[in-house]
């Protein structure tokens, strides 16, 4: 069983999503540091979507239309506010090093953008119960583990598209024509993100 859930893990991570383009967004935008602290906000997040799953709680929410459309509104909100933020900036020189942002903004921003995505919330409720083996503990405790080992490889993943779009930062910045064609490209990465949270 295990082996078979972590070959759907390893397909599943492995491929691109809205997580992966926000953080590389992040790391372009304010390097390679504040996309990994952004990147362990997200992961936190998806751990606590894998707790609800365990409890019993993302059922509920799912079973709610009303509570799904807060998440995916919240969500696209929070994405919005995060791009119209760098599409009103004042430009920042691209000699210029990394924007300065606190730790706990950028931990913070990474764990609203997981927790406010539903898609999340019910991805974890549909994969990981599929592996549950019913001759081998509590279910709970099951999918604790299985969504601890998710999110593990998941932070490898990640993390290496952090690391690499954090050595790309310069080259994508100089690219951008100035601050101001950077700060309209990250900005633009997050309204789509956002527009993508509304429409899929």
């Amino acid at each position: 069983m295990f082996p078979a859930f972590l070959a759907a893990t390893l397909v599943t991570v492995a491929v691109p999503g809205p997580s992966v383009v926000f953080l590389v967004a992040r790391s372009i935008e304010l390097g390679r540091s504040a996309g990994l602290r952004s990147m362990l906000g997200l992961e936190t997040g998806a751990l606590i979507h894998v707790a609800a799953a365990a409890a019993g709680l993302t059922a509920l929410v799912a079973a709610s239309d009303t509570a799904l459309l807060v998440l995916r509104y919240g969500g696209a909100g929070y994405l919005l506010h995060l791009g119209v933020s760098r599409l009103v900036a004042r430009p920042v020189p691209v000699a210029a090093g990394p924007v300065e942002r606190t730790t706990r903004g950028l931990f913070r921003d990474g764990v609203l953008v997981d927790l406010l995505n539903p898609k999340t919330a019910l991805f974890f409720l549909a994969f990981l119960p599929q592996f549950v083996d019913p001759g081998a503990g509590p279910a709970a405790a099951q999918v604790c583990v299985l969504g601890l080992c998710f999110v593990t490889v998941a932070v490898l993943f990640d993390g290496s598209y952090v690391l690499l779009a954090g050595r790309l930062r310069e080259r994508v910045r100089r690219s951008a024509a100035g601050g101001r064609g950077f700060d309209r490209l990250t900005g633009g990465v997050y309204l789509a993100l956002a527009g993508a949270a509304v429409v899929v």
